[in-house]
């Protein structure tokens, strides 16, 4: 059995006559058709069975949306808050074309906001969603859907390669953030390791995470969500999750000898500089190194077509690419090796 699973942040999915943030950013009846249908022509592409969506303001205009496109299933945790005609909060949803069997908020872990010196009352920027959906070969497939704290790409956070190891990531992540203010880097600290902590509580049921980062590849923040050791440097476990795109790698037909390894997508602009910012975590249970996994990734795919024509991206389309990562379920719940 194969199931694909996929993020999408919808760029503020704000529904006529009301507006984001301010009364002027609102969309016209011609441009809301245009957006929904797009919408909808990016979900028949991603052909998904399940779907974490980010930027949700207008929700039961969502729900409809994808229940015309057979996703049966949809839940929210927590409501945009709307005032005088305006949103100034935003939401995380799912969708699923299987039985969600139960819906929780996940908590803020109040010890790792306590860690970080986190001053202020702490809160998720935007409510995480923890799922539980039956799929047809009877697995309960834990799925988590995140939008992290927006980054607004910050001056003096600084930018890490494959290179760089927890231990000096931290120190400069510390240099950084003493006087300098950077709460949002902070915040998604703070709530990456609240993810880490909830999922590190799960037993026996696989997990995938979709989710708007709001941070780069090889970030701490990744860390503080994936590795044991950012929480406690004497663990013996390594990895809690891992990225999905390091899972797949796409055949390559007749290569080239001189060919260059192939650069990971973007998923989303500034001032004309990529990003990879939305991603797909998955649990040990289908860690292509784990013997006992239960399935294996088969395709990793990111939709940016949108993005090469206009890396801005555009309010009628999203300025974020999706991405969407197929499962292949073992039907004895084992890899067979020849």
């Amino acid at each position: 059995m194969k199931i694909r699973v996929g993020t999408f942040n919808l760029f503020q999915f704000v529904e006529p006559p009301y507006s984001w943030y301010t009364k002027k950013e609102k969309f016209n009846q011609e441009q809301w058709v245009e957006k929904t249908t797009w919408i909808k022509n990016q979900i028949v592409k991603m052909d998904c069975d399940i779907i974490g969506f980010q930027e949700v303001f207008s929700r039961d205009a969502l729900e409809s949306l994808v229940k015309e496109l057979g996703f049966n299933y949809f839940e929210t945790v927590d409501e945009a808050i709307l005032k005088n005609n305006t949103y100034i909060s935003t939401t995380v949803a799912i969708a699923s074309k299987y039985p969600i069997s139960n819906i929780q908020k996940v908590k803020v872990h109040f010890p790792s906001f306590k860690k970080h010196g986190f001053r202020g009352r702490f809160s998720f920027a935007r409510v995480p969603i923890k799922a539980t959906i039956m799929l047809p070969n009877e697995t309960e497939l834990l799925v988590y859907v995140g939008h992290l704290k927006s980054n607004r790409l910050n001056e003096f956070e600084y930018i890490f390669n494959k290179e760089h190891d927890l231990k000096y990531k931290k120190e400069m992540v510390k240099k950084s953030l003493e006087g300098t203010g950077l709460t949002s880097l902070q915040q998604r600290l703070c709530e990456a390791s609240s993810l880490f902590f909830n999922i590190k509580k799960v037993k026996n049921k696989p997990v995938v995470l979709l989710c708007d980062f709001n941070d780069k590849e090889f970030s701490l923040t990744i860390d503080a969500l994936s590795n044991h050791k950012y929480h406690d440097d004497k663990s013996k476990e390594d990895f809690l999750l891992h990225d999905a795109s390091y899972q797949y790698k796409k055949p390559i037909h007749n290569p080239h000898p001189e060919a260059k390894e192939v650069k990971r997508k973007p998923t989303s602009y500034f001032l004309g500089r990529g990003n990879v910012l939305d991603y797909i975590f998955i649990s040990n249970d289908f860690d292509k190194d784990n013997i006992d996994r239960v399935a294996n990734v088969t395709d990793y795919h990111v939709f940016d077509e949108h993005l090469q024509k206009d890396r801005d991206g555009s309010l009628v389309q999203s300025d974020h690419a999706q991405v969407v990562c197929e499962l292949s379920f073992f039907s004895t719940n084992r890899p067979i090796f020849s």
